[in-house]
């Protein structure tokens, strides 16, 4: 596999009018200035419906796209909303994602177009090619009129028939004007990596459609959930609250959830990056009533045989591997085994061992390195918020360089590891008050936004050349 090196920019923090970023005219921009500056990889974060904490690793489905993604100006050209409808979506605050007045308002817009669609056969048969899209679009029915309760206190089991269309045109658009956006990317020779969240959602249509999945009591609910024990990001560890697997029912089936899943995901992506793939070999279960992570206990995963029942549909794909927190011997034994690339990233580098593998110098070839990931500080932020014995260790291996941040970036580029990406706030310099998310803070995270002048403002030439150096 050639050399890359590629841009993490999520969908949302596109610029544009309508208050999240979308597939609409500044995706195919950022794929162009991806093309000019020499990079070969467009890294997202997961597309699923997300719930009220905006968080894309807690959805609503497994096989529903956001929404806010669809492009609206894409609906007035098709002629299903007036000029002064779609004026009503338009916002004023570039920076931020603007997700309370999109949930007043977009679903509403989205039933309108809906609604004067005359012929609906194509929607009709985009349902019956992808069942579980279609009971996606069935539970995000049912969860509006039973005012999004979790789907145990349902009292209404049959959903609106307009909701249920518009549900059904969102998904359908959503995939038709991905696909038009990703075509594009492959002709301008841009790969697009996407992120499979490990767990799901409680609430979510995986759980409803497939309940015998999941580790539940009688009535439904978890016993236990999962989390990740006390490590750098949080003291007490994170309880995340997603229910468990089921593997032994799992297992007894060939994996065919987890087939489904990863086939629709490959399908959507060029490649993708496995969320917390420690799990697979061994996760952390906290009882439902902890009160922090703190009091789990790791329990055995499903290890090779999960790695086996999705390679034929893997093999011909790129699969990352997140291989971070607290990794042992089976996990990193598990890695070889799958063949996938490791995670390495430059700001865990600084523990006062010149082994560190997250040091450039330690990279092997078979590896995705980052200068951070949507849940680090961004690098700019890292050096100004770390200590100093941390900042003074870093400069010195460095060889305390004038601009910190560019060479950073040079020492991965000229790294060993085969794929290295940057957050976009990493490759314009931008700090902490850019951060994409925090880990263990509920509010504040996933509405980061690039206006169209600091999209425009990457240094393509320099990029470019960088790239042409050290053969990416």
């Amino acid at each position: 596999m050639k050399r890359q090196s590629g841009v993490l920019l999520p969908v949302f923090s596109l610029p544009n009018r309508y208050g999240c970023g979308n597939f609409g005219e500044s995706a195919r921009r950022w794929i162009d200035i991806l093309k000019e500056g020499g990079f070969s990889c467009w890294q997202v974060l997961p597309f699923g419906v997300t719930d009220d904490y905006n968080s894309p690793y807690m959805s609503f489905s497994s096989f529903a796209g956001n929404p806010y993604y669809i492009d609206p100006e894409e609906l007035h050209k098709q002629g299903l909303v007036t000029w002064e409808e779609l004026s009503e979506q338009t916002f004023e605050d570039p920076y931020l994602c603007q997700y309370k007045i999109l949930k007043e308002k977009r679903f509403d817009f989205y039933k309108k177009a809906a609604m004067r669609v005359q012929d609906r056969s194509a929607v009709l048969s985009f349902m019956n090619e992808n069942p579980a899209i279609e009971k996606a679009c069935e539970f995000l029915s049912l969860n509006k009129i039973n005012n999004e309760r979790t789907w145990q206190d349902w009292d209404i089991l049959t959903p609106d028939a307009d909701d249920l269309f518009t549900w059904q045109f969102i998904q359908y658009e959503f995939h038709r004007q991905w696909k038009v956006l990703h075509n594009y990317a492959k002709e301008q020779g841009i790969s697009i990596i996407g992120d499979l969240p490990f767990y799901v959602s409680h609430n979510s249509s995986d759980v409803w459609t497939s309940p015998e999945q999941f580790m539940l009591d009688e009535k439904n609910f978890p016993d236990s959930v999962a989390g990740v024990p006390p490590d750098y990001f949080c003291e007490d560890g994170q309880k995340w609250g997603n229910p468990l697997y089921n593997w032994d029912v799992m297992e007894a089936d060939g994996f065919s959830w987890w087939k489904t899943r990863m086939s629709y995901i490959l399908d959507l992506f060029d490649g993708v990056r496995i969320d917390h793939f420690r799990a697979i070999s061994s996760y952390w279960s906290v009882p439902a009533e902890a009160e922090t992570a703190k009091f789990g206990e790791w329990k055995q995963g499903p290890g090779e045989k999960l790695i086996d029942a999705l390679k034929p549909l893997t093999k011909d794909k790129l699969v990352l591997a997140e291989d971070l927190g607290i990794i042992d011997d089976g996990t990193r034994e598990l890695l070889k085994y799958s063949g996938y690339p490791g995670m390495a990233v430059f700001q865990f580098g600084f523990d006062g061992d010149p082994r560190n593998t997250h040091l450039p110098h330690n990279y092997i070839e078979n590896l995705t390195a980052y200068t951070g990931t949507h849940d680090n500080n961004t690098l700019l932020g890292f050096w100004w918020e770390c200590d100093e014995l941390t900042r003074k260790t870093a400069l010195d291996y460095l060889g305390n360089p004038q601009d910190s941040c560019a060479a950073v970036i040079r020492a991965l580029m000229m790294s060993r590891a085969r794929i290295v990406i940057f957050p976009v706030q990493d490759i314009l310099g931008y700090g902490a008050d850019t951060r994409i998310n925090t880990p263990g803070k509920a509010t504040g995270n996933w509405c980061y936004r690039l206006s169209h002048d600091q999209m425009e403002a990457v240094d393509r030439k320099h990029f470019a050349h960088l790239n042409h150096i050290y053969a990416r």
